[in-house]
């Protein structure tokens, strides 16, 4: 991937009012209930996500507490679709944690064809998961549904490109810039006074 991975989307999708560093989108439900809700916004394919990941990860170890961290894969071409069914198989394992690095890595490092059944199954093994069960639910009917579901908050959070971080449902910056992490403690403290203008 070249630089940030550009998603072209309808003129009418985007949103009306931005800043230097961030834009905000229109509102999108939170998941996270009193807690203020980050979400990364990544492709396995993308490059500036991998450079990224570990500033991410770092970040999210020491996040404030009132914070909620969760990770969403783009879905914009259907050639994108087998690394967000690994993604989600990660998940549905409670794999994430350990697993998510070492996708990027065996993509990026490895250059491994991660899309290829095959491929995933040997890559599984080689991890210590069970590769039969890795790709019943990489198959399932639960995994295809959160798929799609992805494919839907890509369009209906206005993600152009990834990796793209949105705060709270509303505020988004492009992770591909050297001041992402600075960027996204801004948006937080942003968050944290609206929520508490709010509950005056």
């Amino acid at each position: 991937m070249l630089a940030f991975v550009s998603l072209a989307l309808p003129a009418a999708a985007q949103s009306s009012t931005t800043d230097a560093d961030y834009r905000e989108i229109r509102r999108q439900p939170v998941e996270t209930g009193d807690k203020i809700e980050v979400i990364d916004f990544f492709f396995y394919g993308c490059q500036h996500c991998n450079e990224l990941l570990p500033r991410l990860e770092r970040w999210r170890k020491g996040k404030p507490a009132d914070v909620v961290y969760r990770h969403i894969p783009v879905v914009r071409h259907d050639s994108w679709v087998p690394l967000a069914k690994t993604y989600f198989t990660l998940e549905a394992l409670g794999e994430v944690e350990r697993m998510h690095p070492a996708v990027f890595y065996s993509y990026h490092v490895e250059d491994l064809s991660m899309s290829q059944d095959k491929v995933i199954s040997e890559w599984a093994a080689k991890q210590g998961l069970d590769p039969d069960k890795f790709m019943a639910i990489y198959r399932s009917d639960e995994t295809r549904r959160k798929v799609e579901r992805a494919r839907k908050q890509t369009l209906d959070y206005d993600i152009q490109g990834t990796p793209s971080l949105v705060v709270d449902g509303r505020f988004l910056t492009d992770g591909s810039s050297p001041k992402t992490i600075d960027i996204l403690d801004r948006l937080v403290r942003i968050a944290r006074q609206q929520r508490e203008q709010a509950a005056k």
